[in-house]
C-alpha cells in the first residue's frame, strides 16, 4: 500500500512528463523533417506515462486531472 505522500510524488512526476510530452510535441509541430530521435523521445516519455499511470492504478489511485477531479466535487 502506498502512502499519500508516494501517491503525490507519482502525480507531480505524471504531470512534468505530461508537459515534457507537450514540448516535444511541439518541436516535432515546428520541424519540417523531424529527427527519428525526436519520435523516440516522444516515445519514451508516453511509455513513462503510462508506467506512471499503472503504479497509480495499482495503487487504487488512477490519474484523474485537477479539472475532472473538481468537476466530480461539483
Amino acid at each position: 500500500m502506498m502512502t499519500s505522500e508516494e501517491i503525490q510524488v507519482l502525480t507531480a512526476a505524471r504531470e512534468g512528463l505530461v508537459k515534457r510530452r507537450l514540448e516535444v510535441a511541439r518541436l516535432i509541430s515546428e520541424t519540417p523533417l523531424p529527427s527519428v530521435e525526436m519520435a523516440e523521445e516522444l516515445t519514451k516519455v508516453l511509455r513513462a506515462i503510462e508506467g506512471l499511470d499503472r503504479a497509480l492504478n495499482e495503487a487504487g489511485h488512477p490519474y484523474m486531472s485537477k479539472s475532472v477531479v473538481e468537476q466530480a466535487k461539483a
